[in-house]
């Protein structure tokens, strides 16, 4: 992800800034995907697993990266909880 457009994405909900989610997330929510557990903010299943993500300064929104593409819709974001959730598990 090119560093200069971090410096003017924003979470579209938050107006957050945003930065990349680190490996241990990813993999983290990569084994919910897996299992079948994790969806986004419309309630529908996450099928395909993350190369690349972008969060939310403040952790509450997640934003998928398809294609060197930030997807930043709403109601494909996944909650920052998720990744609360899997760490206790």
């Amino acid at each position: 992800m090119d560093k200069r457009l971090l410096t003017i994405l924003c979470c579209p909900v938050t107006r957050q800034g945003l930065k990349p989610l680190p490996s241990d997330g990813l993999e983290s929510l990569n084994r919910a995907i897996r299992r079948g557990e994790l969806r986004y903010m419309d309630e529908s299943a996450v099928e395909e697993e993350l190369t690349e993500a972008l969060i939310t300064d403040n952790g509450t929104r997640i934003y998928r990266i398809d294609d060197g593409i930030p997807v930043m819709l709403e109601e494909r974001s996944i909650s920052g909880a998720a990744l609360t959730e899997r760490a206790v598990r």
